[in-house]
């Protein structure tokens, strides 16, 4: 059966119209399912005990099932959900001064073997459904009783090699009378598939819009992203520079730095002269050990030096605040023990 939360209210609505009821019926229910976050269709009290048999007939729900829960010294959260298939991901709570963000998975798996991500070796299953995607954030926000008000899509896999789903997600999630998070507070991860880059650009979504970079020349990071190899950096900037010319939004540059290999002076030099110009930030990322990873954990003086020339030579740089190290749920840390992302 079909899984009730893959619609956003359109669909939704049009879903009602094939059962023959009212398209207001729908609104009631998107109501049910975000705001009120109900875990059965017998919840749904204001529905006639018809539709709600109909509801039941034709839809599923799709409660994930908590296999397992760790909360780090620092507070944030990593769950490992069952999606009800035998498969298992990733999802992380993270807690700000800013309010609570979520980091979510879209897909069990990952296809692009970035050196440095845990994913990597983890055979790709599957993408993650639209209610799949959502539901990451309703059963956080079912078992802490926080208001999740940021939604970052850099867990398991490459949310643009799941583009439909991904968007989809974002008009349910973006949704007033839904879970009603802004758009603004929504923000897409990718390794730099440029395709579609100038797709989303179409979208007239104000999401943020995150490059993994990580490196300033094709041979640095061809061995760090092999996405690179049918994605040169000449055609991703180019892209990033389109993306900012139709948007008019600024672009965020993810950049991990990692000991004696993007973390000197002639890389910051590099990332300054690539960026040049851009409507851009960096976000400097201390890179994370992983289990048979080749990349080690830049020291904090070049991190801080590396910051400070972007700094001085006009590239605005931050370093990313490190949460939940100690629970593998830091940046490229996501990764399931031993089972490999099956429940069975």
């Amino acid at each position: 059966m079909k899984n009730i939360k893959d619609y956003n209210l359109d669909e939704l609505k049009q879903e009602l119209v094939n059962l023959e009821e009212k398209t207001f019926r729908a609104e009631q229910i998107f109501k049910w399912l975000y705001q009120d976050k109900v875990k059965s269709f017998d919840e749904m009290t204001n529905i006639s005990l018809d539709l709600r048999e109909k509801l039941k007939e034709n839809y599923t729900m799709c409660n994930f099932n908590i296999l397992k829960k760790q909360v780090s010294k620092d507070g944030t959260i990593k769950y490992l959900f069952d999606v009800l298939d035998g498969n298992a991901i990733e999802t992380v709570l993270m807690s700000y001064h800013h309010g609570y963000s979520i980091c979510v998975s879209s897909q069990i798996g990952c296809k692009m073997g970035c050196k440095f991500c845990a994913s990597t070796g983890i055979n790709f299953i599957r993408n993650l459904s639209s209610g799949e995607i959502v539901e990451q954030i309703l059963a956080v926000e079912q078992d802490t009783k926080v208001r999740i008000s940021n939604v970052v899509f850099m867990g398991i896999g490459e949310p643009l090699d799941n583009y439909d789903n991904v968007i989809n997600a974002i008009h349910i999630l973006n949704n007033q009378k839904g879970l009603n998070i802004g758009a603004r507070h929504i923000s897409i991860s990718t390794s730099g598939l440029v395709p579609k880059i100038y797709k989303l650009a179409e979208e007239n979504i104000p999401c943020t819009l995150s490059i993994s970079l990580h490196a300033t020349t094709n041979e640095k990071r061809s061995k760090m992203m092999p996405v690179n190899d049918a994605y040169p950096i000449e055609e991703l900037i180019k892209a990033c520079k389109s993306y900012i010319e139709k948007t008019n939004r600024r672009i965020s540059f993810e950049y991990a730095l990692a000991k004696e290999n993007n973390d000197n002076l002639e890389d910051a030099k590099g990332l300054v002269k690539l960026l040049k110009g851009m409507l851009c930030h960096v976000n400097l990322i201390p890179i994370n050990k992983i289990e048979n990873g080749s990349f080690t954990k830049s020291s904090n003086e070049h991190i801080i030096e590396f910051r400070d020339y972007l700094n001085d030579h006009g590239i605005v740089a931050t370093i990313r605040r490190e949460l939940g190290s100690d629970i593998e749920a830091a940046c490229g840390q996501l990764r399931r023990k031993n089972l490999k992302y099956k429940t069975k």
